[in-house]
């Protein structure tokens, strides 16, 4: 099934960089206990005509052309907004921008009322258009830089079809440690992880160990910037 993940990353003091990861809990049905990106399916909602006219930051024509044309440029900008839609659900962080010529949000009032709505949003009582709307707010995607494709083995009873898109942390905004769907969160670096994995304690699937490779040959916050574009 087509999905999208999110690598939230950050600076670090030493002039490296971290990555985000969260656990999914033991009773989850599919991957349980696993260390995941935040992430998910993408729903026939993320790319609906009344969805997209609320997105920001890229074109789908543009989203269609770095996915390499594998479905219409809505659907491609869809897995956009799914990747920014699954963040916002799993860890609390989000690409929301104000429409234009509306009065100034209050930033706390704002924030307060997006924590109680991201739960609504994730049990599905809502869709992200209709939080939109409500909020006056665009989804401004073109903070996802596209970087990486894998599917899950065919050994495994569910397989996900996986775009992965890279994301700067958004200042003054700080990931959940747990959520509905998450029992844990950690900062680590991707060397880091992978050296976890090798101890038995830090279980991970094919394509995150190998996101995390990927990642692991940029030593430094500049370097990974300048190759993915990030800003």
């Amino acid at each position: 099934m087509p999905a999208s993940t999110v690598v939230l990353v950050r600076p670090s003091d030493d002039g490296a960089f971290q990555i985000f990861m969260n656990r999914r809990p033991q009773e989850m049905a599919s991957y349980a206990g696993v260390f995941v990106f935040p992430g998910g399916r993408v729903e026939r909602t993320d790319w609906s005509s009344s969805m997209l006219n609320l997105v920001r930051g890229i074109s789908p024509e543009d989203a269609q052309r770095k996915l390499g044309n594998i479905a219409g440029p809505e659907i491609c900008l869809g897995y956009w907004v799914a990747a920014a839609r699954e963040l916002f659900e799993e860890a609390g962080i989000h690409f929301f921008v104000p429409r234009c010529n509306l009065p100034t949000i209050d930033s706390s009032s704002l924030a307060e009322r997006l924590a109680q709505k991201r739960a609504d949003l994730q049990d599905g009582k809502f869709d992200l258009k209709t939080l939109m709307v409500a909020e006056q707010m665009y989804c401004d995607v073109g903070r996802l830089s596209y970087f990486f494709h894998r599917v899950t083995p065919e050994h495994y009873p569910v397989r996900f079809d996986t775009r992965f898109y890279l994301a700067i942390l958004p200042p003054g905004q700080e990931p959940l440690h747990s959520s509905e769907e998450v029992s844990e969160s950690i900062w680590v670096t991707p060397r880091a992880a992978l050296d976890y994995s090798q101890t038995g304690n830090f279980p991970m699937m094919p394509p995150t160990i190998a996101v995390l490779r990927t990642l692991a040959d940029h030593e430094s916050w500049h370097s990974l910037c300048d190759t993915f574009h990030l800003s």
